[in-house]
């Protein structure tokens, strides 16, 4: 019964800050306002089939993906770096890789756009060597660019967490059969550690195809999201409705994405993030 009272406050949080507002999006997404009646319809959602939009979802998926791919392919190695015991720099490292984390995350962008920009510091420099100015941001590499740093470490720690944990008596056994270093890795610690890799996956896939933030400054508004979509129909459009089915069709996207992810791992980035 005490255990129960304790639970009371976390359940009174949960319905009004994430059950509440998931409904009222639900229905806004199957609702529509005529001649001052309201109507369940689910017009927003086909309406939502329009090639335009699809593109729009097509093109967040796949700079995520690569997003998420190129953060696999940095943060796998440096994660197995870190997880070394040989590694005598490991805390440091590990602490320069979270502190950023504590910053802001629209501070982090606005300072890659005073490096990035055609008066800052990367095109100062190449300027003061003698060459021309470079077209750094209002691309799909600078949103690509702005995923891949803002998320690498959703990517880096679940993979850290899962290496550390290897018990180092398999891979010395596997020492002892005969085995290669690449033949190690291919057979005992990249298996092991898949549920880290898809932990990762999931982790930076998630905030990067729903980001609006780095598409529009890193992009210049010149490249335009599914979640750049869905913050112009709250905020300048007005068409609640219409916004309220995109979310509810991304986050459909989400929970599906999240259908991948190991139990453990889930409960882990969930504390991540």
């Amino acid at each position: 019964m005490y255990k129960r009272f304790l639970s009371y406050p976390h359940i009174v949080w949960m319905g009004i800050f994430i059950i509440a507002p998931m409904l009222l999006v639900l229905f806004y997404s199957l609702t529509i306002m005529e001649n001052e009646h309201l109507y369940f319809t689910i017009e927003h959602f086909v309406r939502f089939v329009d090639p335009i939009y699809l593109g729009v979802l097509l093109r967040s998926i796949w700079l995520a993906l690569i997003a998420t791919f190129i953060c696999l392919m940095l943060g796998y190695p440096l994660a197995y770096i870190l997880a070394n015991s040989a590694f005598a720099k490991k805390h440091s490292l590990l602490f320069l890789i979270v502190v950023p984390m504590w910053m802001n995350f629209l501070l982090r962008t606005y300072a890659w756009m005073t490096i990035l920009e055609n008066t800052g510091i990367l095109n100062s420099i190449l300027e003061s060597l003698g060459f021309s100015r470079i077209q750094f941001m209002y691309n799909q590499g600078a949103v690509v660019f702005g995923m891949v740093y803002n998320f690498i470490p959703f990517m880096i720690l679940p993979i850290h967490s899962v290496l550390v944990k290897i018990d180092p008596s398999l891979i010395e056994a596997a020492k002892d059969l005969g085995a290669g270093s690449k033949r190690i890795f291919g057979k005992v610690i990249l298996p092991l550690s898949l549920p880290g890799i898809i932990s990762g996956i999931t982790m930076v896939f998630m905030p990067a195809v729903t980001t609006f933030v780095i598409s529009r400054l890193l992009g210049g508004g010149q490249f335009t999201l599914i979640g750049n979509l869905i913050e112009k129909q709250f905020v300048y459009v007005g068409d609640w409705n219409f916004g309220s089915s995109m979310s509810i069709i991304l986050m459909i996207l989400i929970l599906i994405s999240m259908r991948f992810m190991p139990k453990d791992e889930a409960a882990r980035g969930g504390g991540l993030l």
